[in-house]
């Protein structure tokens, strides 16, 4: 029985990168890097699924939020402040 092989992140995206070129055939680059072509196929399909990702409007919000987050913070800083002096009054 043969180990599987594993394969890091960086070759993966060689692979996907060289498929997506279209320069070679699956077949050619599978024998150039001794993977199956299935395997190359689905990198490439990976690949593309993810690039769609990268232009969408996500990262925008993510961009967003994270102002937002910040406004939020200063706010509740604030309230924070807000809260102490006046029960510091109630004291007295």
């Amino acid at each position: 029985m043969t180990k599987r092989r594993s394969f890091s992140d960086n070759f993966k995206a060689t692979v996907a990168l060289e498929a997506l070129r279209g320069d070679k055939t699956a077949q050619e680059i599978a024998a150039k890097h001794k993977v199956h072509p299935t395997q190359v196929t689905t990198w490439k399909r990976q690949a593309i699924e993810v690039l769609t990702g990268v232009f969408s409007d996500k990262v925008r919000r993510a961009e967003d939020n994270e102002a937002e987050v910040k406004e939020l913070h200063a706010k509740i800083g604030k309230l924070a402040v807000e809260n102490d002096f006046l029960s510091q009054g109630l004291k007295r």
